[in-house]
């Protein structure tokens, strides 16, 4: 768990004109990244094809997991008038998010979610990545299908990061040994602000859609994108 609001923080400055640097992402075994500040205020024009996909297939009553600034969530209430609930862990994200618009936004986990039920579960920017590691998926999939109506879908983004293992020769390999090859840890820094370490979870399509199918869902691949990711479409007891 992130024990600062270190993305509260950031989408803060932004709003209210203070950006001066970005959130910088680090992991044991590779250089460091970077998150732009401004891209968590995108507009759906400047989104990626898998983000705007799962908006477009959105209906009815929506919980939007992971909120962030409520980008997402303001353009499914604003553009194709939905009934969304936005939710973060983040005090400050869900503070902006109310600012911007987002008419129903919460702090909340969804892991503690109770005694509500949606049409369409949100989960994108690599919404696997709050599983955390492939062991968890069982007890994720417990969880959402209680959150869903009968015929409600939950919409999930993620990526396979094989490539990052593939030597020069094209061949493939990881160590069996040290777990899922998608199962990362990562440390965030803005600023003067530092997280603990925490996982999260890549997961390519096959093995998402196996879990998904040992769980009691139908899993459709909906869109592949252009960078190793895509969206899924779940849906609970068809």
């Amino acid at each position: 768990m992130i024990n600062k609001d270190i993305f509260g923080e950031a989408i803060k400055d932004f709003y209210y004109k203070k950006y001066s640097e970005d959130i910088i992402v680090q992991a044991p075994d590779f250089d460091d990244d970077i998150i732009p500040i401004p891209y968590l205020f995108r507009s759906y024009s400047e989104m990626p094809k898998i983000e705007q996909k799962a908006l477009d297939l959105a209906f009815g009553d929506v919980l939007d997991v992971g909120c962030g600034a409520g980008s997402h969530s303001l353009f499914l209430q604003e553009e194709r008038k939905l009934n969304v609930h936005a939710i973060d862990i983040s005090e400050g994200a869900i503070e902006i998010a109310k600012k911007r618009g987002v008419t129903n936004a919460s702090v909340q986990d969804i892991f503690n979610l109770k005694e509500a039920q949606y049409d369409t579960l949100l989960f994108l920017m690599n919404g696997s990545g709050i599983i955390g590691k492939l062991n968890n998926i069982d007890i994720f999939f417990s969880n959402v299908k209680k959150l869903l109506k009968p015929n409600g879908q939950i919409l999930i983004d993620s990526s396979d990061i094989s490539y990052l293992f593939s030597e020069d020769d094209g061949s493939f390999w990881v160590d069996a040994s040290a777990g899922y090859y998608g199962e990362m840890q990562y440390q965030l820094k803005y600023k003067k602000l530092q997280s603990d370490w925490f996982d999260w979870l890549y997961i390519d399509y096959n093995t998402l859609q196996n879990a998904a199918n040992a769980n009691g869902f139908v899993c459709e691949l909906v869109l592949q994108g252009e960078n190793d990711d895509y969206v899924a479409k779940l849906i609970y007891g068809i």
